[in-house]
């Protein structure tokens, strides 16, 4: 009988997407083949504690489950505790936003030693930060919505030029988006027009990160693909969102049951838009050095039909209403094989780095 591969489930965080980590986690579980693995969830609690194993397999099946800090330890600094579980084969971090997905959890499996899925850390990196996204995509010849950014120490400066709605007006038009540069799922996004709107965007995103971009409104509707793999990715589909409230796709809209939000799969777009979008999305994934995953959100322009890149999202959600799963299911992937192509993509980058010479010979 074949050994099955145990996989280390790596979820929760501190970031503000801890419970759509849950909810990915979740489905991950209750869908991965246990013909071929033995799942071992991690969960890490919203101050930072590595529950127990007990405790992390209670809140995939109560995903509103709390557990408190015994020890008020911080920053999984009680993750000695690993040394009581089997020995993990491959790590599968489904833990959204910072620490997670910037690098940071991926540089802890480099220095552990082990494959993992999703992107290395030069990716998560860069694609965690939507300026050195729009750069590399730009470098690749994709367009990106014009913007500028602001840091916190010209925030911090009331003469700053920056903070003049008219001033950026003049640059990018008087119907703005101020976002985080580093955050996901839309948390601390707001849509603005005016002056008094404006400043108090700059605040609320200054909550959550040092650098906050500014970006001209792109009017039309929001059109994501998915790709899968490594040196030779695959590309789904596209699918189109429409909103029924709000005027851009927000966090409620992405993972509320409610959502009023509607996905189009496959979109009901001309081939040569698809084609489009499904081109630029693998030129995006290369420039940025993507491996595994990633989703490539963009906006199809109202009036000249251009695509334009929004985002690179290099750890999708995998709830139940989430694109990227969709997107892959819709092409002939099926959850769980999906799941096992991640696995076998991380352990396949994983082996070949073993090959690359790391001293002088």
């Amino acid at each position: 009988m074949t050994k099955k591969t145990s996989v280390g489930l790596i979820f929760g965080g501190n970031s503000s997407e801890y419970e759509v980590s849950i909810m990915s986690a979740h489905n991950i579980y209750n869908a991965i083949d246990t013909n071929k693995f033995d799942v071992y969830p991690m969960w890490i609690t919203n101050d930072g504690y590595l529950a127990s194993d007990e405790d992390s397999r209670k809140v995939l099946n109560d995903p509103k489950l709390a557990v408190s800090n015994p020890h008020k330890v911080a920053n999984i600094s009680n993750i000695i505790e690993l040394k009581d579980r089997p020995e993990i084969d491959v790590f599968f971090p489904i833990v959204h936003g910072n620490l997670g997905e910037d690098g940071c959890l991926q540089g802890l499996f480099r220095i552990l030693d082990k494959p993992f899925v999703g992107d290395d850390v030069l990716a998560a990196a860069v694609t965690m930060d939507k300026e050195m996204t729009k750069i590399l995509a730009q470098r690749a010849g994709v367009l990106v919505a014009d913007w500028i950014s602001i840091k916190r120490f010209e925030y911090d400066d009331a003469n700053n030029e920056k903070r003049d709605y008219e001033f950026v007006a003049k640059k990018l038009g008087h119907d703005l988006f101020v976002k985080p540069s580093n955050q996901g799922s839309s948390v601390g996004v707001s849509h603005v027009t005016n002056a008094q709107e404006y400043e108090q965007a700059l605040k609320e995103a200054f909550k959550y990160d040092d650098k906050v971009l500014v970006e001209e409104t792109v009017h039309g509707s929001e059109v994501e693909t998915a790709v899968l793999g490594n040196d030779k990715p695959i590309v789904a589909g596209v699918g189109q969102i429409t909103n029924a409230k709000g005027s851009f796709y927000t966090y409620e809209n992405k993972y509320d049951d409610n959502s009023t939000s509607t996905l189009q799969i496959p979109a009901d777009l001309p081939e040569g838009i698809v084609e489009k979008v499904r081109s630029n999305a693998l030129k995006v994934y290369q420039a940025t050095e993507c491996s595994g995953l990633a989703r490539i959100d963009s906006m199809l322009r109202d009036g000249d039909h251009e695509i334009v890149l929004t985002e690179v999202n290099a750890l999708p959600g995998f709830t139940n209403i989430s694109m990227y799963p969709k997107l892959f299911e819709e092409v002939g992937i099926p959850y769980t094989d999906l799941i096992t192509k991640l696995i076998e993509y991380g352990m396949e980058r994983y082996d070949h780095k073993k090959t690359l010479l790391h001293k002088h010979d």
